[in-house]
């Protein structure tokens, strides 16, 4: 849809050579579940030679490292425990809800920015640049900058052709706006499925949108524990949206809000226990790297580091970590139902 927009608008010419167009169409690493590229962005990129050059492969591999632990060390680890909770929410507390849903919310982060990481990993191993799709959109200070950061190429694709189309926010009319982004989250729910649950979804955080633009809300502050509040209520209420995502239906999703909210009974920590600490220091540590390369990008780095040992020691630890604690019988990319 994008590259028939594109020539329509004019802003790409049509592609004449079929074996071209076909591979943009087709082009494995980004198939399946994004980034959705722009054709002024890929298709150029397949008429240049493409060189063999060690470093570009290097970096591609360790992208790749990283969207694998995400994945199986904690993607996978997690959905132990969240599918557990949620195929049972009727008899579960509201703490274990609660735990679940959070475990859920870097679930689905890291099974998707997993993916993308393999992906444009993959991608460069093969000479070839895709966009970003994730900025550790957990560390956001709004709604609105969640959704800047969260699912990139997606997120630029509705506001390119659906927003924008609607009149987007250079409306005269504020109520105008408000129905703008609601229509686009309600159709971006639709597009994950046909569900109450993924329209109500959408709608939520079509809703949070217009009440943050009401309301004013500034994009960033510089005290810290205004940092650290607005990124905590930021994250609560998108971990509430994510209840009706990952429901199965809207009844249910109801049901488990009303439990998380009483936080009542008592905690369950999985059978066997192994799986739910396991679960709990891979978020901690999750955590701590994207810490670091949110508020340190310079002063810290892994698998760029400029110490030999110091990056080998980190290849084969991820390594050690994916053999040891990864779910290598796990299920497929969460993305790829929709």
């Amino acid at each position: 849809m994008s590259y028939t927009i594109e020539v329509y608008r004019g802003n790409q010419p049509a592609e004449r050579n079929f074996g071209i167009y076909a591979l943009y169409v087709m082009f494995y690493p980004q198939l399946v579940a994004g980034p959705i590229e722009r054709p002024q962005n890929l298709l150029h990129q397949f008429y240049e030679k493409h060189d063999f050059n060690a470093e570009r492969v290097a970096a591609g591999l360790k992208q790749m490292m990283v969207g694998f632990l995400k994945k199986l060390v904690v993607a996978d680890r997690l959905s132990i425990y969240v599918d557990t909770i949620y195929s049972s929410s009727a008899t579960q507390s509201g703490k274990s809800l609660l735990v679940a849903t959070i475990f859920f919310a870097v679930q689905i982060y890291c099974d998707f920015s997993g993916y993308s990481d393999i992906a444009i990993g993959a991608a460069k191993v093969m000479g070839f640049d895709l966009m970003k799709n994730f900025n550790r959109p957990y560390f956001s200070l709004s709604i609105s900058e969640f959704w800047r950061r969260w699912h990139i190429s997606l997120s630029t694709w509705f506001k390119d052709y659906l927003y924008f189309p609607l009149g987007g926010s250079r409306v005269a009319n504020v109520y105008r706006r408000y129905f703008n982004l609601l229509v686009v989250f309600l159709i971006s729910g639709l597009w994950h499925g046909a569900n109450w649950t993924f329209v109500i979804w959408g709608a939520l955080n079509g809703c949070l949108l217009i009440i943050e633009s009401a309301l004013k809300v500034p994009f960033t502050t510089t005290i810290w524990w205004k940092k650290l509040l607005r990124t905590i209520i930021t994250f609560s209420l998108i971990c509430l949206t994510w209840v009706f995502f990952r429901a199965t239906t809207a009844n249910q999703a109801i049901t488990i809000v009303g439990k998380i909210l009483q936080f009542k009974g008592p905690l369950y920590l999985g059978n066997p226990k192994d799986h739910f600490l396991y679960s709990v220091f891979a978020i901690f540590f999750l955590l701590f790297i994207e810490f670091i390369r949110e508020y340190f990008p310079k002063r810290f780095e892994l698998f760029g580091n400029k110490n030999v040992m110091v990056r080998y020691a980190v290849y084969a630890t991820a390594v050690i970590a994916i053999l040891l604690f990864g779910v290598l019988d796990g299920g497929q990319f969460i993305y790829f139902q929709f």
